[in-house]
């Protein structure tokens, strides 16, 4: 299967006020093409302006990204760091080193996105009142209420 076959998906579950900042990004989901369920994989790309995802940290899902084209600033609690081409970056579940990508230049960026799909993960947003209820489905405010 060609990668061009799957389909661009651009919505976001981010509530209102906080979906704007990934308004940039696609992705094509390559593991459900394939009916993987022990692990998700998407090819994302993240136009300019735009970031992968708010930063944030899962208690029970390891994620990894490789780079592919293009130039990301990768955002995590030790600060910035730029990545491109060829970058790979893993991020072990539990560690509350929360992170994204963002676009700052000029051009499209493009990754490979790995992440395990283990239920009961809880995701922490630390720059912002959201975190996931362990359903995977429903945005939360920090305290437990539902958006």
């Amino acid at each position: 299967m060609h990668i061009s076959a799957l389909p661009a998906v651009r919505k976001t579950a981010y509530p209102p006020g906080l979906a704007e900042r990934v308004r940039g990004r696609e992705r094509r989901r390559l593991g459900d093409a394939f009916g993987l369920t022990q692990f998700g994989v998407n090819f994302t790309t993240v136009e300019p302006g735009s970031q992968s995802a708010l930063r944030h940290w899962h208690t029970r899902e390891d994620e990894l990204v490789y780079v592919i084209s293009g130039e990301l600033i990768l955002v995590t609690d030790a600060g910035e760091q730029p990545v491109s081409a060829g970058v790979v970056v893993g991020f072990p579940a539990g560690r509350s080193d929360a992170h994204c990508f963002v676009n700052r230049s000029d051009a499209p960026a493009q990754f490979i996105e790995v992440g395990s799909r283990i239920e009961d993960d809880i995701s922490h947003y630390p720059d912002d009142d959201l975190m996931w209820a362990p359903d995977g489905e429903t945005p939360l405010h920090k305290d437990g209420e539902p958006y």
